[in-house]
């Protein structure tokens, strides 16, 4: 798994172009920082839908608890919470994707209000 960068935007630096500033997404799942305000944009360039899986890596009165499923429409864009509920133990979230033909992604976090 690829370890991406959070890009963190400033209230001085204002507007994040995330399309330009996205890598492609990794073949065997990318890692990324959780915590509040974080997020995961991903662009779908491809033909079909695409289905990004966070993992949860927790258990609530010792049952599993699902990954997080998240489905992105061809051609559109979508911003996926990375809340601490997907921190690994790395203190990473994993998240794997099911096809990345034309997928870019890039984590980013929201400055504090």
């Amino acid at each position: 798994m690829a370890d991406l960068t959070t890009t963190r935007i400033t209230a001085a630096a204002g507007l994040l172009d995330l399309a330009a500033a996205a890598t492609a997404a990794a073949v065997g799942g990318d890692t990324a920082e959780v915590g509040p305000r974080r997020f995961l944009y991903v662009n779908n360039g491809s033909g079909g839908s695409v289905t990004v899986t966070v993992a949860t890596p927790g258990t609530a009165g010792g049952f599993a608890i699902a990954d997080g499923t998240y489905a992105v429409a061809a051609g559109k864009q979508g911003l996926i919470p990375l809340s601490n509920d997907f921190r690994g133990s790395n203190g990473r979230a994993a998240i794997t994707y099911s096809a990345v033909t034309t997928v870019t992604v890039r984590p980013f976090e929201l400055p504090a209000a």
